[in-house]
């Protein structure tokens, strides 16, 4: 009788542990696959992530402005109206939330900006597209909450005359008042001109 019990208890534990390991994986692996937004994850734990991390740096106003994202790759993927879908909040870079930090007030288009760290993304159109920056911070990149929007700004466009492979976030034309903020992909380049309030 004993013995009987004990191996009851023991194939019950095995059950429920078995099912409850199983309903763990299966919501836990739902908004991974779903915060990855398209992109590779990493072949195991630990492997760096298949977009890897960047950075771009400008001076103006007397401060700095600090720009971190990670670049995702076309990978023969079809980028803008494609896995950049119009009419969309996107992310503007892969994995983590793309950061600025800016050490003084700045004017993006015609959206002042506080000094502090913003988060930003884009609303890509085939047409006209819009810079939006984000008071939220810390976040992984599919996480936009539009209440959280300080502003938004509309982006101007450049012609491109090679496709480009990696997303790239740089400054261009930096003046000791002014700079612009580029975001190019593929055939795109897309940009908001940053001066001195």
């Amino acid at each position: 009788m004993k013995l009987a019990v004990s191996c009851f208890r023991t194939t019950s534990s095995r059950l429920v542990c078995t099912a409850l390991a199983a309903a763990l994986l299966g919501t836990a692996s739902v908004p991974v696959t779903a915060q990855m937004g398209g992109m590779e994850m990493p072949a195991k734990p630990g492997a760096p992530l298949a977009s890897e991390a960047a950075t771009a740096t400008a001076t103006v106003a007397g401060g700095t402005i600090d720009l971190h994202y990670n670049t995702p790759h076309m990978r023969g993927r079809k980028i803008m109206g494609g896995l950049v879908p119009f009419g969309t909040v996107w992310r503007t870079g892969a994995n983590p939330a793309t950061t600025i930090i800016t050490s003084v007030p700045l004017v993006f288009g015609t959206l002042l900006v506080p000094a502090g760290t913003h988060t930003i993304y884009t609303l890509p159109g085939a047409d006209t597209w819009q810079l939006i920056i984000n008071k939220e911070t810390g976040q992984w990149g599919t996480e936009y909450k539009p209440e959280m929007d300080l502003g938004r700004v509309p982006m101007s466009a450049k012609a491109m005359t090679t496709t480009q492979e990696a997303m790239s976030i740089r400054f261009e034309n930096t003046t000791e008042n002014s700079t612009e903020l580029h975001v190019r992909w593929e055939t795109t380049d897309r940009y908001v001109t940053i001066t001195k309030p």
